[in-house]
């Protein structure tokens, strides 16, 4: 009996010690440095288990052994709490290390992608835009009002839904304007945040120079307060493409006039809705105009206007821009 009880102590022993071998080599497997020599990106796709996700990084040489991968996993109870996304993992990174990776990146970087969305873009243009990002998923129902998406450039990750990043534009947008609205001068010829928006938009159409904005909001707020027609070209195209791109060539007379809901040369005070997704800098302009008694500006030939605070003196103005438009042609 001695004798069995030896052989079963001797025994236990043994496996003890190799259960204690077994355990620390996979420790160290677990903590120390992984198989990458050079950075990857890796994958995990929504809805991933640690099953998945695991022989995805085993495949992607990010992990030497997915199923110690999944032990340390379960073991730390973050088995669950991984996220999808695309993941830049360092070389070198370990399994536990990885495992932070998919869980809040504290050891890697989350790959993203730019969607731009630029001043003066009309939300058509916008939503076309997410549509073209194949890295997006999901699909847009329908196209905001005009105006309300915020010009930006945002970070999107792979897998994001358009829906989603469309609804930051808008929430973006939704802030600046409060923002803008809520710092306004007194006695505008506008009321409502709306009305900002809309001639905010006509601003970003007419000048691409920040040191104008200013000047133009303060010829268009001349024009409403004395009842004159705002007369932009802007508002005739986008009454002609509706926001769908750009025109391609010159106004037509017969477009300047033919009415409609955009024609500023036909219609009283500001269009009904914007003509593209202004900017904060135009929003600000708007709502804070320079004081100015222009009334007229027509360009200049090098990018920008030249103003005018009579019509006489707006005709010499056209004169001179007519004749650079020859000289060019």
């Amino acid at each position: 009996m001695r004798h069995v009880a030896a052989n079963a102590l001797t025994l236990l022993i043994l496996l003890v010690l190799g259960l204690a071998v077994v355990a620390g080599w996979g420790a160290s497997q677990w903590r120390g440095e992984g198989p990458l020599e050079a950075p990857a990106e890796v994958a995990i796709p929504r809805g991933a288990s640690i099953e998945r996700a695991s022989g995805i990084l085993e495949e992607a040489g990010a992990i030497s052994d997915a199923r110690i991968f999944r032990l340390g996993a379960r073991y730390s109870g973050l088995d669950r709490r991984i996220q999808a996304g695309e993941f830049a993992i360092p070389p070198g990174t370990s399994m536990r290390d990885v495992l932070r990776c998919l869980v809040d990146q504290s050891t890697c970087r989350r790959v993203t992608y730019p969607i731009t969305v630029v001043e003066g873009m009309t939300v058509w243009e916008a939503v076309e835009a997410l549509r073209d990002a194949e890295v997006l998923t999901g699909e847009i129902e329908a196209v905001p009002p005009e105006g309300t998406l915020a010009p930006d450039t945002y970070a999107v990750t792979r897998g994001d839904s358009r829906a989603e990043v469309l609804a930051r534009m808008k929430a973006e947008q939704a802030e600046r304007l409060a923002e803008a609205w809520a710092a306004r001068a007194p006695d505008l010829p506008i009321s409502t945040p709306e009305e900002a928006l809309i001639l905010a938009s006509i601003i970003e159409k007419e000048t691409a120079l920040p040191e104008e904005r200013e000047t133009i909001a303060g010829v268009f707020v001349n024009r409403l307060r004395r009842g004159m027609r705002l007369q932009t070209d802007p508002t005739v195209i986008y009454g002609i493409t509706e926001g769908k791109g750009p025109l391609g060539r010159g106004l037509r007379r017969s477009e300047l006039d033919r009415r409609t809901p955009w024609n500023t040369y036909r219609i009283d005070g500001l269009p009904p809705t914007p003509i593209a997704n202004p900017g904060l800098a135009s929003l600000m302009a708007a709502v804070r105009p320079e004081a100015t008694d222009h009334v007229f500006f027509v360009a200049d030939g090098t990018g920008g206007h030249v103003f005018a605070e009579t019509y006489a003196e707006h005709q010499r103005n056209v004169a001179a821009w007519r004749r650079i438009e020859a000289e060019r042609n």
